[in-house]
């Protein structure tokens, strides 16, 4: 760092001239490429949305391909460029960037722009990761569920521009930081994921019971039944009213229980829908990877909750929790994967959950096994115990010294 102070007073002592993006490069809208072009050969190409979920602040090699003919028609980013997604339902996802460092051009989709500059390439692109960057796109976002930023807005977002030498040893430090904060993330990452198998086999060592035990396997339609939900659109969400659950929400937000929802309904459609009660799973039964179908959650919200179409409710005179924990355990995977039906789309029946076997322990020993996995869930699981609290301090750690080092007194003209 103290090179980094020496290089700032020697080559800019009174300040560091602040200018748009526009002012120091172009944009240029991507075009025409589908993710049906992609292929595993060819030209090599960039889908916006590959800039969301593959790439971080600088590449040389792409993941997909486009054929040389269909390259033609396409808008190329040169050696050096930045490429932006500049669509998606999330604020935080909006102008992300990618700088291109290859040596050679590669395709670039729609939903994207190619920013082509004067700028350290590297430099430009941490730019686009800090906070500076972020305060300024937010005013500039437009749309309603899909949200965007134009080119022309980008054009208009102000970047210190430090002497080249200044940016270049800026982007060394930050590769620095990066390969470092990788690595501990690496670290911290394996050992979480030790845990997480560790936590596995505990809670399926728990529910498994020897067949000379006096517990019974019983189908899951002896013990309760299971309630198809209907007719819950995303666009159906509303900021208040009805607690509801949408099968996608099961995959992404919740856990093995929950007592509040994410979303809510109108009165007037919650009265057409079926609802969970308390005590009752909701359970996703769609998705297109097989892991993923059956996930559930026990809703122990004191008012009903209704669920979507792609969902099963499932009510029951178990322990909500014992039978959510339940299915996570290799036992119901085992049964699950002789059920699922479907070629893309991959579904598991109301029927075909009926048909599956759980271990029915007295209700004391159900509440025994839930108190102990609720803490050992807890201690892996909890954002703000243990190594997911050290992974996003780290993280947090990261970006305070990147935007530190993006941090300009401004020259006085």
């Amino acid at each position: 760092m103290s090179r980094m102070s020496d290089l700032i007073k020697k080559l800019c002592p009174s300040g560091v001239e602040f200018k748009t993006l526009g002012e120091t490069g172009t944009f240029i809208r991507g075009n025409g490429l589908q993710k049906s072009d992609l292929v595993d050969t060819g030209i090599a190409a960039i889908h916006y949305g590959q800039i969301h979920t593959f790439y971080d602040t600088w590449a040389t090699k792409t993941i997909s391909y486009v054929d040389p003919t269909k390259a033609l028609r396409l808008r190329k980013a040169k050696p050096g460029d930045l490429v932006i997604a500049t669509t998606s339902e999330n604020d935080d996802a909006v102008g992300k960037a990618v700088a291109w460092l290859d040596d050679h051009d590669v395709a670039v989709s729609g939903d994207a722009y190619i920013y082509r500059h004067s700028l350290e390439p590297k430099y430009v692109s941490y730019f686009f990761q800090s906070d500076q960057f972020r305060s300024q796109k937010q005013r500039s976002i437009t749309g309603t569920k899909v949200r965007r930023i134009s080119g022309d807005k980008l054009a208009k977002i102000v970047i210190p521009v430090p002497p080249i030498e200044v940016q270049r040893e800026i982007a060394k430090v930050l590769d620095h930081f990066k390969e470092i904060e990788a690595e501990i993330e690496a670290e911290i990452e394996a050992e979480l994921e030790a845990r997480q198998r560790q936590y596995a086999y505990y809670r399926d060592s728990l529910l498994t019971f020897h067949e000379s035990s006096e517990v019974q396997k019983i189908p899951m339609g002896d013990v309760g039944e299971f309630i198809r939900g209907n007719g819950i659109q995303k666009s159906d969400f509303t900021e208040s009213g009805v607690g509801a659950i949408h099968y996608g929400q099961v995959h992404t937000h919740y856990g093995t229980f929950a007592d509040k929802t994410l979303s809510y309904v109108s009165p007037a459609l919650a009265a057409r829908l079926r609802h969970a009660r308390t005590g009752d799973l909701v359970i996703a039964t769609t998705s297109e990877d097989d892991a993923a179908v059956g996930k559930a959650v026990a809703w122990l919200g004191k008012d009903d909750v209704a669920v979507s179409g792609d969902a099963y409710i499932y009510r029951h005179s178990l322990n909500p929790k014992y039978v959510s924990y339940f299915f996570q355990t290799e036992q119901f995977r085992a049964q699950k994967m002789r059920k699922i039906t479907g070629t893309k789309v991959r579904r598991l029946s109301g029927e075909a959950l009926a048909r599956i076997t759980i271990p029915v322990p007295s209700v004391e020993e159900q509440e025994r096994i839930v108190a102990i996995l609720d803490k050992s869930n807890a201690l892996v699981s909890d954002l703000s115990i243990g190594l997911p609290a050290e992974l996003a301090d780290r993280r947090k750690q990261y970006e305070y010294y990147r935007d530190h080092l993006l941090t300009f007194e401004e020259k006085v003209a």
